[in-house]
């Protein structure tokens, strides 16, 4: 499978690959080289969604996209919680090169308020709680609103993720099919 990098020029977003880095829920780098990549399918919809986000004077700050099933499952092994990851032996929409991790950020580049941080493991991170603020709640329905106009489907316990309808019609992709390995 021959997968889309999502950089500029052809991608007006901000790229901060969080498990290339240590500023992740492991503490940890999972992945020994940044890559930001989707299935065409998915890359297709996420330049919809970008000119969807700029006529509101928006963009999006990427936090995780195709993730190599090796990456899952240092994942899984560290946190293996159901309700916020998903049990390799299953398989990822990550995995798939279909989902998205991401947020908005204004026209100087700072982050809107979401209520939670990115990988926030908990309930306030679902979709709907009004247990956040108020702008919170409205920064996220804007996103929920922007990504499902431009054809992504949602998972209910994470404002940040996206991911294509249909998950299983797409394989499972692992690291060493990458031209450039990331683990």
């Amino acid at each position: 499978m021959e997968l889309v990098e999502i950089s500029k020029p052809h991608f007006d977003v901000e790229v901060d690959m969080v498990y290339a880095t240590t500023n992740n829920f492991t503490g940890s780098k999972v992945y020994k080289r940044p890559g930001c990549y989707l299935h065409p399918t998915a890359a297709r919809l996420l330049a919809k969604a970008i000119k969807l986000a700029a006529q509101q004077n928006l963009k999006f700050r990427i936090y995780d996209t195709f993730r190599p099933t090796e990456a899952q499952l240092v994942l899984w092994k560290h946190t293996p919680d159901p309700n916020f990851l998903a049990d390799p032996k299953k398989g990822s929409p990550h995995s798939r090169g279909i989902a998205i991790d991401l947020t908005l950020i204004n026209t100087n580049g700072e982050v809107l308020e979401m209520g939670t941080a990115y990988d926030s493991f908990t309930p306030l991170s679902h979709h709907g709680s009004i247990e956040i603020s108020p702008e919170a709640q409205q920064n996220r329905y804007i996103l929920l609103g922007i990504m499902t106009a431009a054809g992504w489907d949602f998972y209910k316990n994470e404002w940040w993720h996206y991911q294509l309808f249909d998950t299983k019609a797409y394989g499972l992709i692992s690291d060493t099919s990458l031209q450039k390995p990331m683990m």
